[in-house]
């Protein structure tokens, strides 16, 4: 019938489960406990391939050879070094958020690289400049991060080394001094394993944000907003934390139940998708296992002992270890400081965020959902002063 409005459908809070785009950039099969990159295993990249290789994946939809590796590298490493302006920059920037960290910084840092850069809006340009933009934005992430996190710890920023994988530059500008192989390796596959994860939170951010036309920078900001709270990206120290918190093993069973039993969350334990185990936490329990140590020794009991509590407490429930809970774990065995933890998340998922938006603005539809009016009925008379 003509002028017949139609009410909102129905939908699960969260949007959980909800369809809202095609995509070829990956999925997450959350009861197989799988999830994969195109067409490729993401647990098996982060075994097999680099860091560059799952980029140039992302961004171009194929594995590169040995020479397309090398030169894909190359040019990245070439774009990792700040713009003056922005360079001269951060330091007010750590100052003004020297409580909040390098992650807040970002979204400032990201909104001048942009400007310095000249990103235009996706909606004016073609494909290939969108790209170059998203390449950019990326390759200098780990820059502004480790820059932000060694300001604000009254340390000078290290510049960036063309010579350099990305992970292996990313921990020397961090720290001042080239890492060791092992803990370069490691940090790497952790990266390669976070690069994406469906429609996340961030992700969906950054893809709603593109579906405006708005810039790359402007994007990403957005995105590393939705990252910075603490049920998103916030966990893995959070989950070292708890670990601190609980101290012995004797300790265990009591803190858990105690807590469980007052409705609290135990960081580090459950995913919105999975209903078996995480895949990537039971990849990152292997590197911190090769690592070995007192750290690693209570943390395989403390999921252990916290498994059993919540199928014991919650039963019918599939809680299992997340990314987060093993992820804190390697970082601390690699000598990242906890509050680079979500950072380095964050220069991980900027890829995957990146390729997100070139998808989003290839489609020139607006992302805009609608909502359920619940309150007072309308129109009423608007009260007399």
């Amino acid at each position: 019938m003509a002028g017949t409005i139609t009410a909102p459908a129905a939908v699960p809070r969260g949007l959980a489960g909800v369809v809202v785009t095609d995509t070829e950039l990956g999925d997450v099969r959350g009861r197989e406990g799988f999830y994969h990159y195109r067409q490729y295993s993401a647990v098996e990249l982060a075994e097999s391939r680099t860091f560059e290789d799952v980029w140039h994946l992302m961004f171009h939809g194929e594995l590169p050879d040995a020479a397309g590796r090398d030169a894909f590298t190359a040019r990245t490493a070439a774009l990792r070094h700040l713009p003056d302006g922005v360079r001269q920059a951060l330091p007010g920037i750590a100052r003004a958020g020297a409580l909040s960290g390098p992650l807040a910084g970002l979204r400032t840092a990201l909104s001048l690289l942009g400007a310095a850069r000249g990103f235009r809006p996706v909606y004016d340009l073609d494909a290939t400049r969108r790209a170059e933009d998203a390449l950019a934005a990326c390759a200098a992430v780990p820059t502004l991060l480790t820059a932000l996190h060694r300001l604000g710890q009254g340390l000078e920023p290290v510049e960036p080394r063309d010579d350099l994988p990305y992970a292996a530059n990313y921990l020397y500008m961090l720290t001042g001094c080239e890492a060791a192989p092992e803990r370069v390796r490691a940090v790497e596959r952790y990266l390669i394993s976070t690069v994406d994860h469906g429609f996340n939170a961030s992700t969906f951010t950054a893809r709603v944000v593109a579906s405006t036309g708005a810039d790359v920078a402007a994007c990403l900001v957005a995105a590393v907003g939705a990252l910075s709270g603490p049920l998103h990206g916030g966990a893995p120290s959070r989950a070292l934390d708890t670990l601190d918190a609980i101290g012995t093993p004797d300790r265990i069973d009591g803190w858990i139940r105690e807590r469980v039993l007052a409705g609290d969350r135990i960081m580090g334990f459950g995913h919105p998708v999975y209903r078996t185990e995480d895949p990537r936490s039971r990849m990152l329990r292997g590197i911190a296992e090769g690592f070995g140590g007192p750290l690693v020794a209570f943390a395989v009991e403390v999921e252990r002992q916290v498994e059993a509590i919540l199928a014991e407490l919650k039963p019918g429930r599939e809680l299992h270890t997340n990314v987060e809970f093993y992820a804190g774990v390697v970082m601390e065995l690699c000598g990242l400081p906890r509050e680079m933890f979500t950072p380095t998340f964050c220069a991980a998922r900027v890829v995957g965020w990146s390729a997100n938006i070139l998808e989003q603005s290839a489609d020139s539809k607006i992302i805009r959902p609608a909502a359920r009016y619940v309150g007072p009925p309308p129109p009423q008379p608007v009260p007399a002063v």
